[in-house]
């Protein structure tokens, strides 16, 4: 767990990738290394979300449980560090807050990481102006999906503050994983071995 409270003027950028994780998978950890490796990231923030405005209709596993796979999938890179911050606010959890509150405790550039299919939404995220003008918003694309749409659905002036960054396609995906556990179906090269254990342990997503 990194200090957020070092503030160090002109600090080396670092990136933040926040999601629900239920559960985490090897789709998040290659975006977030390939993110680090070619925007020179120094560090890359995992921030379990604890109420995801959009999903709040949504049934979603206990956060300490996100949280703590967080933590197993990203123990061995030494670039990667978890945070509890939305875990830890009161209410939803909002992108621009934690991108606000990072950018002054650490005096750092903050690159704000999403897949590809998330930058389309972000017209209907808390924001979304400020977001791109605090931040430098970096995405990546998904197998099948077309990089025009992001033009199309912010706005080319929106769409020229996203930058594009290049990771391995996967198909993997937290609803994939949750379904095939469901249904006894092996999840093994989908998530760490830690974070396979960890569900079987605790008996997540038996349907």
């Amino acid at each position: 767990m990194m200090d957020m409270q070092r503030n160090a003027a002109g600090a080396a950028p670092l990136g933040i990738l926040g999601g629900t994780f239920d559960p985490i998978h090897y789709a998040h950890l290659l975006l977030a290394e390939h993110a680090r490796e070619q925007l020179g990231l120094s560090r890359v923030v995992f921030i379990p979300s604890a109420r995801p405005p959009h999903k709040l209709d949504s049934p979603v596993t206990e956060p300490g449980h996100r949280y703590e796979m967080t933590r197993l999938a990203t123990a061995s890179n030494p670039y990667f560090e978890v945070s509890r911050r939305e875990m830890d606010r009161h209410g939803p959890s909002y992108s621009i807050t934690t991108i606000r509150e990072i950018a002054a405790e650490t005096g750092a550039s903050v690159y704000f990481i999403v897949g590809a299919d998330s930058v389309l939404d972000m017209v209907h995220w808390r924001q979304p102006d400020d977001i791109l003008s605090e931040a430098h918003v970096a995405t990546a694309g998904r197998p099948g999906f077309d990089m025009s749409r992001i033009p199309e659905a912010l706005g080319p002036e929106r769409a020229g503050k996203v930058q594009v960054f290049h990771a391995p396609l996967s198909n993997v995906s937290s609803t994939m994983i949750r379904e095939r556990v469901a249904h006894g179906q092996s999840i093994r090269y989908m998530v760490p071995d830690s974070v396979e254990q960890y569900i079987r342990q605790h008996d997540l997503y038996q349907g």
